[in-house]
């Protein structure tokens, strides 16, 4: 591989890491404090789309090498969509089949991208976020199929696989680190099977333990999907609290109005979660006046067209005579 042609023999040389890491960009217009430095880490440019394709691709290679999949045997996971994506796509370029399970209230533009990935879909009857102890929920199913045909599927099972924590503890903090030159004062990130969060958090702890990490969550009844707020956490073994010194509760129907002014205002197509983590890091950058912030941006807004829709009517409306 050649990071500076950008020639690569095959589509993992893009994935991620210190030498070849995600953009961090600098917002200009929508800061509300220029004295405080914020940027956006912009994981929709990894080579599957979101910021899962880092925590997908640990937990794949892991598989492989302890000989879980191959000779006819795949994978099974329940998802929101990003990390099934990611699954999909990865699983099927290394020869493998994937079989996902997701919630029906999934944007359809998720559902369609996990079957142009090459997934077997079930969609079921659960919570936006698959939740643990609701019967046939995802995660259910996803385990039963993971027992009942054990020749035919592994489950990397993404909310309690410490390789998810770290993918990120071996990529996205080295990478942050260096692109920040050490300057980074404050992580903002939303919570989703908190892989990020603790992985990202506990390398810039180790450069650097006076690091703020600031988690952002949306309000109950919320429909971002893959995000979670605290309440819903317990699908999660990989959630540390001790890493975290603020959580910050936004509005959830900001996502999208949020994302949108990225979009229009700073160039930077940004989905809803990406809306959400701004919103809160704005209310820390009043607060501190001063520092330097990474705002994680999981992925970008061509998922969520329709929940865009749902959220800004005017979206739908023609031009006016």
């Amino acid at each position: 591989m050649n990071h500076l042609t950008r020639v690569y023999d095959n589509v993992f040389e893009l994935l991620p890491n210190e030498q070849n890491p995600s953009p961090l960009v600098r917002i200009n217009r929508m800061n509300p404090v220029p004295e405080f430095a914020l940027y956006a880490k912009l994981e929709w440019m990894n080579p599957f789309g979101s910021v899962k394709d880092r925590a997908a691709w640990g937990m794949l290679q892991d598989l492989e090498q302890r000989g879980e999949i191959g000779n006819g045997r795949g994978i099974v996971e329940p998802t929101s969509g990003n990390t099934g994506i990611s699954l999909a796509a990865m699983a099927r370029a290394r020869g493998f089949h994937m079989r996902a399970v997701v919630p029906n209230k999934v944007p359809l533009e998720k559902k369609v991208l996990l079957k142009i990935a090459g997934a077997q879909l079930d969609v079921v009857s659960d919570e936006l976020c698959p939740a643990p102890g609701l019967g046939d929920g995802s995660i259910n199913i996803a385990k039963t199929h993971a027992k009942a045909s054990r020749d035919q599927y592994a489950m990397p099972n993404q909310y309690e696989n410490e390789k998810n924590v770290e993918a990120h503890y071996h990529t996205t903090g080295p990478e942050i680190w260096r692109q920040t030159e050490g300057k980074i004062t404050h992580l903002f990130v939303s919570l989703g099977t908190c892989g990020t969060m603790s992985g990202t958090s506990r390398f810039l702890r180790s450069q650097n333990p006076n690091v703020k990490v600031i988690a952002v969550q949306p309000t109950e009844g919320h429909d971002v999907s893959g995000l979670r707020n605290v309440t819903q956490l317990g699908v999660s073994k990989l959630f540390d609290s001790s890493l975290v010194d603020d959580i910050i509760e936004v509005e959830f129907r900001l996502a999208y109005s949020r994302a949108m002014e990225l979009c229009q205002t700073e160039g930077l197509l940004a989905g809803p979660s990406s809306g959400l983590i701004y919103e809160g890091a704005c209310e820390i950058i009043l607060r501190d006046r001063v520092g330097y912030g990474v705002m994680i941006f999981p992925d970008n807004v061509f998922k969520y067209t329709s929940s865009m829709l749902k959220h800004i009517p005017g979206l739908a409306q023609g031009n006016q005579a």
